[in-house]
């Protein structure tokens, strides 16, 4: 059997409101025989779902495209929905059925087709006060609606309601942008929220990013001091009429029962306040303001970019607790970011408060001390007459614990529930192997994303910062693709990356978006994800218009660093984080031990690298050669300031040696050298690392790298104190931001800095994929469309298994070691893909795939010894491998004695 299934467009299921000019659409292939390839495809677009309209036929085009195939001729009119669907030919020449269809809906495609207006609370109405305002209008429907829809955006943060119903299922929508460049707008369906006669539409409108306060400074109004309101909905009839209702001044505003709600502090509610039925059309809003107009600028507006903040689950309290200072507090298992939806009983008026924490101190009281000047606190008056469920709007809290105040007696967990939070990445990756510990840890990686990928990747989402730090999005980024399809999510980080460089000269700001200042710095390793970053998803996800799109931004970068110092091949000036929390760094100190300057010349040439590949990617061939010549400038450059004539490191530190490796910096003997001393310095520190944020993600691929993956092991598998398992074995449920956030007697890291939900050490979980499970993907084949299977079996661990889900679709691979003589190793290949898999430690001669010799097992070819092992290619399909291990193992290393005299 051969068909086409899974149709997305760009990157989605049915989307609705694109503003691409030249949309994308993919599509997987199901196969039954193995070595399944795609010769050919034909696409058909249409107006309606028969195909009796078709607006554009690719005819049959001999390719085996099927992930980024673009519509380039398709002339595409404002606010339409599409339908399309596929048909392919396999390698035989057999064609498949049309796949079922999907559709596509395009948005505003220039701004001058809003007539809507911006709106906005009269001056008077919430003067002096944080008081979120409420917007209503009434409007009449007067036949049969065929199709409606909203589209929105706001300065701040909105929630819509229609007819008494929320519409959509978006949180803090628009998003945050870069609010003075680029500003999205939200498209819903809200066909089914209509009915004949009167109708209403309501908005609460928050401050969040817009006007809120950002930073640690308590600095607010970063874009402006008075929040707005964009509503825009089209009504198609039935008969052919068309209706546009708009924001206008006959919209009317009042005050709402949310009293405040702020990112960082939380929210005030007095539900004595409530208005019923007020979203509905009969509403008398007599009382109300009418809104003002402002003047703000549409032509900023961009439809949605990211996928949008949702509900993703829900988690129920596991113990309820009194403390020893007799604090009230509930432990909800799992450190999460989002809210608590509570229900609660008493009389009006009275007040009920949580408070928000993500540990216990060591005596076991509540602690506050590490989310700073953040309050995250949800205040709630009751309105009385029974029981009341509530939960907040526009803020977010990052968490584990809650303390209750004001709530009678008795308590009941049932009555308090987690929402978590975060932008709505489709989960792509699964990782399981023998050691439970291993796998909390990479269960606490996946909830470091969860935290702090909540529209814009934070560092931290729980104290007076939670922003989008650029280093540690970079260090985590191909950890992120392996985990999620996070291209909607970074594209969109990325286009505000590129606005706020335009204002720097090429530079890049710590944060993106920037609310640090208006004269931001730069610097290594952190302005590097303008180049590090869209790389890693062209490689996960074979996108090129990402590179397209980004690449003046990613050029910007390195000819910013040429020109800072006195010499263009090296960076030696300007504030640099270092190797960022180290364990090397002098005391008092977050900087580590490894020189500045060495660190940012390595990553000026790692990016310069990636900027030579991409302008080849693109056929820019001139500008290759002009980087590949740069490049070859600064190895020389890097090698006189940096390497001794005897080939030595001038930076005796565990991160000087890995990123002079994992860059290509060292060759022949210095790179002898580097590997030797990297392994001394393990050794010095019993197998225990000493690297901070820009040398820990690259640690144990260096090892592996260079044959010493029992050294890689050793430190996954350290559970005291420096290491990843240290964490875990302190009951650690997301990543921390320090190794010993809670240190080995109890007590607590500093609390200016201090957060247990900071996910750039779970980069770790890169290595895991990629060395532990084996699964990488083919740089000159990027987005798995070639998939390297290449695991490296360790000792400490009996089995690994690692599953990603592709753009084509599944790839997996499981290995388990039987008594330790023989090794088991499952793959599965997607159809329109090929592999290269290696099988460590085999003979070709001893190998059986599915009980089959190796040289006669269907779907494997070019079967050949390589070192310490055989490699071969494979088509798509199942394969299961078995063979006896050629040697054993390598042991994990044991710390040497002391031995006195």
């Amino acid at each position: 059997m051969f068909k086409v299934k899974d149709l997305r467009c760009e990157y989605q299921v049915n989307p609705i409101g694109l503003d691409h000019r030249s949309p994308r659409i993919s599509w997987r292939l199901h196969a039954t025989e193995r070595a399944a390839v795609q010769s050919a495809y034909r696409i058909e677009v249409a107006e309606d779902a028969d195909f009796q309209q078709t607006v554009w036929d690719s005819g049959k085009v001999d390719s085996d495209q099927s992930v980024h195939v673009e519509l380039e001729e398709l002339q595409m009119a404002a606010r339409k929905r599409y339908h399309y669907r596929v048909q392919a030919w396999n390698q035989q020449g057999l064609c498949s059925d049309w796949s079922d269809q999907a559709i596509f809906e395009t948005g505003f495609i220039d701004s001058s087709e809003w007539s809507a207006e911006w709106i906005s609370a009269p001056a008077a109405l919430l003067a002096g006060s944080d008081q979120v305002p409420m917007f209503r209008r009434d409007f009449h429907i007067d036949g049969e609606v065929s199709a409606a829809r909203v589209y929105a955006s706001a300065l701040g943060i909105y929630e819509l309601e229609l007819n008494g119903k929320r519409v959509g299922d978006h949180y803090f929508a628009p998003g945050w942008t870069s609010y003075k460049h680029r500003l999205q707008y939200q498209t819903y369906d809200v066909t089914e929220l209509l009915s004949s006669g009167k109708n209403g539409i309501g908005a609460l409108l928050g401050s969040g990013w817009y006007k809120g306060v950002l930073g640690w400074d308590g600095k607010n109004e970063h874009y402006g001091n008075r929040t707005a309101l964009l509503v825009q909905i089209h009504i198609d009839y039935a008969d052919g009429r068309q209706e546009v209702i708009v924001s206008d001044n006959s919209w009317k505003v009042s005050g709402s029962p949310i009293l405040m709600s702020e990112i960082y502090d939380g929210e005030t509610y007095d539900a004595r306040l409530e208005r019923s039925n007020w979203s509905l059309g009969d509403y008398d809003d007599s009382g109300w303001y009418p809104a003002d107009v402002i003047e703000q600028s549409k032509d900023i507006l961009v439809a949605q970019e990211n996928v949008p903040v949702r509900k993703i689950e829900s988690i129920q309290p596991i113990e309820l607790i009194t403390t020893p200072k007799g604090e009230t507090v509930i432990d909800m298992g799992q450190n999460m970011v989002g809210w608590i939806r509570f229900t609660v009983q008493g009389d009006a008026g009275h007040e009920v408060s949580i408070r928000h924490a993500e540990i216990l101190d060591h005596e076991g009281n509540f602690y506050l001390d590490n989310i700073r000047k953040a309050k995250q606190t949800i205040h709630y008056v009751l309105k009385g007459g029974g029981r009341e469920t509530f939960e907040p709007h526009f803020t977010f809290q990052g968490f584990r614990y809650i303390r209750l105040d004001g709530f009678q007696e008795p308590i009941r967990l049932e009555d308090f529930t987690g929402i978590v939070l975060h932008s709505d990445m489709e989960t792509t990756g699964e990782f399981t192997c023998s050691d439970p510990l291993v796998n909390q840890l990479q269960h606490n990686i996946r909830w470091g994303l969860k935290g702090n990928f909540l529209d814009v990747p934070t560092d931290c989402p729980q104290r007076d910062e939670r922003l989008g730090w650029t280093g540690d999005a970079q260090v985590f980024a191909r950890t992120s693709a392996y985990l999620s399809n996070v291209v909607p999510f970074f594209r969109k980080w990325l286009h505000d990356l590129k606005v706020e460089q335009a204002e720097l000269d090429g530079g890049v700001p710590f944060v993106v978006p920037n609310v640090l200042s208006e004269k931001a710095q730069s610097a290594s390793a952190w302005g590097d994800a303008a180049v590090i970053i869209p790389w890693t998803l062209y490689l996960c996800y074979g996108d090129k218009r990402v590179l397209e799109e980004q690449y003046d931004s990613m050029k910007a970068w390195v000819e910013f660093i040429k020109r800072q110092g006195d010499n263009e091949y090296l960076w030696n000036s300007g504030f640099h984080f270092g190797d960022w929390l180290a364990l090397d760094s002098r005391q008092d100190s977050y900087i580590g031990a490894t020189a500045r300057d060495f660190v940012a010349t390595a990553y000026y040439a790692y990016s310069v690298s990636l900027v030579q590949k991409a302008a080849v990617v693109l056929g820019r061939s001139e500008e290759a050669e002009g980087y590949a010549d740069l490049h070859t400038h600064i190895l020389d450059a890097f090698t006189q300031e940096f390497v001794t004539p005897t080939g030595r490191l001038s930076v005796p530190t565990q991160t000087g040696q890995v990123l002079s490796l994992m860059f290509g910096l060292v060759e022949g003997e210095a790179k002898e050298r580097a590997v030797h001393k990297l392994l001394k310095l393990l050794e010095e520190e019993k197998y225990h690392l000493t690297t901070g944020f820009v040398g820990t993600p690259y640690l144990n691929h260096v090892l592996s790298d260079n044959g010493k993956s029992e050294f890689a092991y050793k430190l996954l598998l350290q559970q005291d104190y420096p290491s990843w398992l240290y964490q875990v074995t302190k009951g650690a449920t997301t990543i921390w931001e320090h190794w010993d956030g809670i240190k080995p007697d109890g007590s607590l890291w500093s609390p200016d800095m201090n957060s247990f939900n900071h996910y750039a050490y779970g980069a770790i979980g890169d290595w895991l994929y990629r060395v532990v499970a084996g699964i990488d993907t083919d740089e000159q084949q990027p987005g798995y469309k070639r998939v390297i299977i290449r695991p490296q079996p360790g000792d400490g661990l009996t089995f690994a298994e690692g599953c990603i889900d592709t753009m084509y679709g599944e790839v997996s691979c499981r290995w388990t070691k039987l008594d330790g003589e023989r090794l088991d190793m499952q793959v599965v290949i997607p159809p329109n893909t090929t592999a290269e898999i290696r099988l460590p430690y085999a003979s070709a001669d001893g190998v059986t795939e599915s009980g089959t010799a190796l040289n006669e097992a269907a779907g494997i070819s070019n079967v050949k010894a390589a070192d310490m092992g055989v490699t071969l290619e494979a088509g798509s399909g199942t394969y299961s491998f078995s063979y006896m291990l050629t040697q054993p193992i390598p042991p994990l290393p044991q710390v040497k004695p002391f031995v006195f005299g």
